[in-house]
């Protein structure tokens, strides 16, 4: 199954002049950009997973063990696992805590995840469950199951920042308590620096984002690529409030060597969506998928979800509702991050 038939439109970046790319958005073949292969998502639903937006934890498992073995091609989830982690990695699992249990990344997905791992017969203080911070992951209760489980939960201002490891802009921030430079030397507390958090520069290994489907008001989605960006480093605000410093940061932040190169897969948990509202959990805008989708390309996993939004949004629209931004995924693309051209993503659908 290909997605929408059609190209997103693309803006540009820094670096990157207008005559380098077609009038439809597509690199000519004479750009020095490769022509991406096509990637590959695997899509597992249920229409049992949740009852009233809550997910069924024995039916979440289940669709968890068929994701895996579908992407990796084995017969059991403990080859799966061998497909992408070894013995001595420290897997840490990204969630997106902040907005809470019920919009945010579901627990039993997590747990899930963790459990089938463990299994497999990877070590659980080996495994870390982590996320910006600590209230957050305590408030959407990964405090509790990773005590439950007995594996770390992490938070990446706790750890601290690297002062070694940076993405360095011309954009200035506003630094605030936590953040490496603050209170060190500029007297107006701003920084063009963001430092990558110790946990994944000294700890983390390999890296499985596990993302919810949830709107986001300056990247279009608060996908796999934006999670993964503003949780891993400091100094992050800058890049937020304005969606044009948006699209350019997450897929430069993202391209640091200790995030994506890292990252072993994602799961996008498509269980339940917000399509509009971002983290406030608002009935009328929520929509329940029932599906978990696995895959080794971010950018790919974004765009899925952000189709799912459209399509959403098409079917009860607003009166002069903004169409949703896309050009961080062509950015990402640009970079070799991922695929953006929907024509070159395949969904790859295993329903019960």
């Amino acid at each position: 199954m290909l997605l929408w038939g059609g190209v997103l439109a693309w803006s540009g970046r820094p670096g990157v002049s207008a005559a380098s790319v077609s009038p439809a958005g597509v690199p000519p073949a004479s750009s020095s950009v490769p022509a991406p292969s096509k990637a590959r998502i695997h899509a597992v639903s249920d229409p049992r997973a949740t009852t009233a937006f809550v997910p069924e934890s024995e039916t979440v498992r289940k669709m968890v063990e068929r994701g895996l073995l579908a992407m990796s091609g084995k017969t059991n989830a403990a080859s799966a696992w061998k497909v992408w982690v070894q013995p001595q990695d420290i897997v840490g699992f990204k969630v997106v805590s902040a907005p809470g249990a019920l919009t945010g990344t579901r627990p039993s997905v997590v747990e899930a995840l963790v459990e089938s791992l463990i299994r497999a017969g990877h070590p659980a203080g080996r495994i870390v469950i982590w996320d910006r911070q600590a209230r957050d992951l305590k408030a959407a209760g990964f405090q509790e199951l990773a005590r439950r489980l007995g594996v770390r939960c992490v938070a990446t201002t706790d750890e601290g920042w690297d002062a070694l490891q940076f993405y360095e802009s011309p954009v200035l921030g506003k630094l605030v308590f936590g953040d490496l430079e603050f209170g060190k030397g500029d007297r107006f507390a701003v920084g063009r620096r963001s430092h990558v958090s110790k946990l994944l520069t000294r700890q983390v290994t390999r890296i499985i984002p596990v993302t919810p489907l949830l709107t986001h008001h300056s990247g279009g989605i608060y996908g796999h690529l934006l999670s993964l960006a503003f949780g891993s480093v400091d100094n992050m605000y800058r890049f937020e409030a304005d969606p044009s410093r948006t699209e350019e940061s997450v897929p430069e932040l993202c391209a640091l060597d200790d995030l994506m190169p890292k990252v072993a897969f994602g799961v996008t948990d498509a269980l339940v969506g917000q399509v509009r509202g971002d983290d406030k959990a608002r009935l009328h805008d929520t929509i329940a998928l029932n599906e978990l989708r696995f895959g080794t390309d971010l950018v790919a996993l974004d765009v899925v979800s952000m189709s799912d939004v459209a399509a959403a949004r098409k079917a009860y629209p607003i009166e002069g509702e903004r169409p949703l931004r896309t050009d961080l995924f062509f950015n990402a693309e640009l970079l070799e991050l991922g695929i953006a051209h929907t024509n070159r993503i395949e969904v790859l659908r295993d329903p019960r």
